[in-house]
């Protein structure tokens, strides 16, 4: 009896064997490998286009932005403060106001001013600016939302006091279902947040982007730091490949005697990269152009995308009864980077 048919029989079964080990161990890499727009877990996923970081770099103040485009929101909109987008949705916040908050003749229990009321809110909307959801963000004196950031699955949403020196709840939005889940509560005024995904960590400024603080998502302070420039203060904010933060805001100066002096301010727009590892501006630039209703058009809400040496920018300045309400503006500009 001849042994080849059991040679082949056996040579058959290893060549089985080796497959079905290569495609357990194919299964098992790809079981390893995060989903494309999941949140990261610190330190498991790294972004490594610097596309947008390096446009900014080139961006000074001869770039030729053109304003391109003019969406008018349909709905009660209030005081508008950040803004993202996701592949389905554009996200608004904004703050609406019943009570103004007042200035104490002397500080009171920690505070400059009373609390005011208001109520928080997070515009949904279709990307034709349709609303299709307002969902309602805040506990008590906390109903203040400020700039907000998409990290590709989950939108974070800081609710401050209308005041310094108080506290804030950080929210993350689930940006397909709208599931709204109370992360942390922190003691101060937050009005920014972004989340670094190459540490996994979130990092927001205060009030006047005076100081700046880093937490894991369990809300533990890991760091936190000073804000060296006092440029403009920073009113929304994104996460930029890799480790960066770009910042866009306002600051309200003086104008001269025969114009008003003190009682009638200018708004100085302005935009900023910060580097989240060395906590460095890396570039600062101002920005004036102005809006419908003759804010300077990065007072509130703004995002920036870039499609090689092209620069798209979106703000929304101003509020829903200035003007002509809230418009969200587009502004487009190249660069010439540097070689």
């Amino acid at each position: 009896m001849s042994s080849t048919p059991n040679r082949r029989a056996l040579t058959l079964a290893a060549s089985l064997i080796v497959a079905a080990c290569a495609a357990a161990g194919a299964a098992a890499a790809q079981a390893n490998v995060p989903e494309q727009g999941t949140s990261p877990a610190a330190g498991t996923h790294h972004e490594t286009s610097t596309e947008l970081a390096n446009a900014f770099d080139a961006v000074n103040r001869n770039t030729a932005w053109q304003q391109t485009s003019k969406l008018k929101l349909n709905f009660p909109t209030y005081h508008t403060e950040g803004i993202a987008y996701s592949q389905d949705h554009i996200f608004l916040s904004a703050v609406q106001i019943f009570e103004p908050t007042a200035k104490y003749p002397t500080p009171q229990g920690g505070y400059d001013r009373t609390p005011g009321k208001g109520i928080g809110h997070l515009f949904v909307m279709d990307k034709a600016g349709n609303l299709q959801k307002d969902i309602t963000l805040g506990e008590g004196d906390m109903y203040h939302p400020g700039g907000i950031d998409f990290d590709g699955t989950n939108v974070w949403v800081p609710v401050a006091q209308y005041r310094p020196d108080s506290s804030a709840i950080i929210y993350k939005v689930d940006a397909q279902t709208l599931d709204v889940h109370k992360q942390f509560e922190v003691k101060d005024h937050f009005g920014g947040i972004v989340l670094d995904k190459q540490t996994g960590h979130l990092v927001g400024n205060t009030w006047g982007s005076r100081r700046f603080a880093e937490w894991d998502l369990q809300g533990k302070q890991l760091s936190t730091w000073e804000n060296p420039n006092y440029f403009i203060d920073y009113q929304d904010c994104q996460y930029v490949p890799n480790a960066k933060m770009l910042c866009a805001g306002v600051t309200n100066l003086p104008q001269t005697p025969s114009a008003g002096g003190t009682a009638a301010t200018y708004e100085l727009g302005g935009m900023a990269m910060i580097d989240l590892k060395s906590h460095e501006v890396t570039r600062e630039v101002p920005f004036q152009q102005w809006s419908t209703a003759g804010h300077v058009a990065t007072r509130n809400p703004f995002k920036m995308t870039a499609d090689g040496n092209h620069l798209s920018m979106t703000v929304a300045p101003d509020n829903g009864e200035e003007g002509n309400g809230t418009e969200i503006l587009t502004y487009e500009a190249d660069v010439t980077p540097a070689k």
